[in-house]
C-alpha cells in the first residue's frame, strides 16, 4: 500500500469517527422518543425495551387546549413571511451599495457595518418600548416588520460580496437594451445570486425557527406561541412529572423542516458562502 492510499484511508477513518461523533447525539434523540421515563433515567441501553408511538401522539396533544398543529403553524407564519422580507430587502439594499455611487456611502457602510457588533440585548428594550407603541407586541410585526426594512447587516454585506464577483458589463448591457436599474436587478442580477440568495434563506429560516429569545419578549399569547415557546410550555406546564418522551418527540418532529431545507439546498449554501469569502 502506498503512501497515498494510506493517508486516504486515514483520512476516511478519521471523517467516519468525526460523522459519528456528530450524528449520535441525533440517533440518541430518535431512539429516546420510544422511551418511558424508567428507562431513559435508569436505563443505559440506547434501544428501548418496546417501541411505543405514545410520545408523539401524547405530545402532539400539546397543553390540551392548543395542539402541536397550531404551533407549527404560528412558526410557519411567523418564519416565511420574515424570511422572505429579508431576501427582497437586504438583496435590494445590497445592489445598491454595490453597483451605485451616491453621497456619504463609505459612511453609510461603515454604519450599517458597526451594527453587526452591537448586542441584541442592548437593543431589547428600545424595541419593546417602541414596538408597544406601535401596538405590536403579541403579533409577528415585530418579527416581519424589521426584515422588511433590511436590519441584518450579515446579509447585506454577504450579498454585496457575492455581487461584486458580478461583471457590471452586464448592468450595461441591460441599460443598453432599455433597463432601468430596478429590472437589470430583478432580471439580471437576481437570478445570477442564487447561491447567496439560499444562503440568506438557510440562515434566516434557522435562526428565526430556533428563536426562543424575541419570541419569549414580544409574544404573550399561548394561541401564537411558536415551536420554540411550546417545548418549553410542554415542560413547565405538568406540575409534576415531565414526560420526556413527549417533549423529545415534538423535539424531534420540529427539527425536521429546517433539517430538510438544509439538505436540499446545500450545494447552492456552500457556493454562497465560499464565493462570498473570495471577493474582495
Amino acid at each position: 500500500m502506498n503512501k497515498k492510499a494510506r493517508s486516504k484511508i486515514i483520512a476516511y477513518i478519521f471523517l467516519i469517527v468525526v460523522g459519528v461523533v456528530m450524528v449520535y447525539p441525533l440517533v440518541w434523540l430518535f431512539f429516546s422518543c420510544f422511551k418511558t421515563n424508567q428507562e431513559l433515567f435508569g436505563s443505559l441501553t440506547f434501544l428501548p425495551d418496546h417501541f411505543s408511538m405514545d410520545g408523539f401522539i401524547n405530545g402532539w396533544k400539546g397543553s390540551g387546549q392548543f395542539t402541536y398543529g397550531t404551533f407549527y403553524k404560528n412558526t410557519f407564519l411567523q418564519v416565511i413571511p420574515t424570511v422572505l422580507f429579508t431576501v427582497l430587502s437586504t438583496g435590494l439594499v445590497a445592489y445598491g451599495f454595490a453597483r451605485f455611487r451616491f453621497p456619504m456611502k463609505k459612511f453609510l457602510f461603515l454604519l450599517m457595518i458597526s451594527t453587526m457588533m452591537l448586542p441584541s440585548s442592548v437593543i431589547t428594550i428600545p424595541r419593546y418600548v417602541m414596538f408597544n407603541t406601535f401596538g405590536w407586541n403579541d403579533t409577528y410585526m415585530p418579527f416581519w416588520i424589521p426584515a422588511l426594512l433590511a436590519t441584518y447587516p450579515f446579509f447585506i454585506f454577504m450579498q454585496i460580496q457575492f455581487m461584486r464577483g458580478i461583471p457590471r458589463e452586464l448592468d450595461e448591457s441591460a441599460y443598453v437594451d432599455g433597463c432601468n436599474p430596478f429590472v437589470t436587478y430583478v432580471r439580471i442580477i437576481f437570478p445570477l445570486m442564487k447561491p447567496a440568495i439560499f444562503s440568506v434563506i438557510i440562515f434566516q429560516f434557522l435562526w428565526r425557527w430556533n428563536d426562543y429569545y424575541n419570541n419569549l419578549i414580544f409574544i404573550s399569547s399561548t394561541k401564537k406561541y411558536a415551536i420554540s415557546l411550546a417545548l418549553k410550555m410542554s415542560i413547565d406546564s405538568t406540575g409534576g412529572v415531565t414526560e420526556w418522551s413527549n417533549v423529545l418527540s415534538m423535539s424531534f418532529l420540529s427539527m425536521i423542516p429546517p433539517t430538510l431545507l438544509f439538505f436540499f439546498a446545500q450545494k447552492y449554501f456552500v457556493e454562497g458562502i465560499t464565493a462570498g469569502s473570495v471577493k474582495g
